[in-house]
């Protein structure tokens, strides 16, 4: 893994954090490879079931590192060799990506963010689509998910104003799912990860991930059958047999890893 980025394991659950403090973790090449990396071991260890993902230090992720934004600039409009993945690579992982935004999301960083499954954020954390005041446009597929996030009219205004907000507004317009003590977020985080990680199927999570962003487009028929069969699919596992055992005997579940 790079630096730029660390990733450990501890019970089942892979943390993932942007490791560039002196510079709000702002976006390059380096924190990308990382990012990507990491969330490729963690969907490939059957130990993690829950991911995690944060910043180091005062920022979640400052958007795309300026540094690199000059280079663009300089090279007029020509972009160097990145990585090839963005985005939607995190919403095909097939494990539940928790972000805990600890300070600073903007432009990049706020499209990461959203690509996540759950988010939580410190009190005050201030968020900004940022795009149109770098004389942008709305990249990386924000413009997509951010509606379906918080609906066309609050998306509109954040992503055409470019205007800074703050944690608690983020969670009024359901950007965030909760709003938490800076001091307490990541303990809130890690406990909602552990009790998936103990308590909810790896198969099931991973089903429902896909069920979520694949009938996005699907009309109400096609979404109850695909959905209909799927649960065909889920009665005949074992897990389907554990869970209701666990739940009758009133003891934790053991639930299996899940795999391809």
């Amino acid at each position: 893994m790079s630096d730029a980025v660390l990733y450990e394991v501890k019970d089942n659950i892979g943390l993932i954090t942007l490791n560039r403090p002196e510079r709000l973790n702002a976006w390059n090449a380096d924190l990308a490879s990382g990012y990507f990396n990491s969330l490729d071991a963690a969907a490939a260890d059957p130990d993690v079931r829950v991911i995690v993902v944060t910043g180091a230090g005062r920022g979640f992720c400052a958007g795309a590192d300026m540094d690199v934004l000059q280079g663009i600039q300089g090279a007029g409009g020509a972009t160097a060799e990145r990585d090839d993945r963005d985005a939607r690579y995190a919403m095909g992982i097939p494990k539940p990506i928790i972000a805990a935004i600890n300070g600073a999301c903007a432009g990049l960083g706020l499209v990461h963010a959203v690509a996540c499954d759950v988010r939580f954020a410190a009190a005050g954390a201030k968020f900004t689509v940022a795009f149109s005041r770098r004389g942008l446009i709305a990249e990386h597929g924000i413009s997509w998910t951010l509606p379906r996030l918080i609906g066309q009219s609050a998306a509109l205004d954040l992503i055409i104003s470019g205007r800074v907000f703050l944690a608690e507004e983020a969670a009024e317009l359901g950007l965030v799912n909760k709003v938490v003590p800076a001091d307490q977020l990541m303990d809130h985080t890690m406990a909602y990860a552990a009790d998936m990680a103990a308590n909810v199927s790896p198969t099931s999570m991973a089903v429902m991930k896909h069920q979520i962003y694949s009938q996005l487009h699907m009309g109400l028929d096609d979404a109850m059958d695909a959905s209909n069969a799927v649960m065909r699919e889920s009665l005949k596992r074992p897990d389907f047999k554990e869970g209701v055992s666990s739940f009758l005997e009133k003891r934790p579940p053991n639930f299996a890893p899940y795999t391809k």
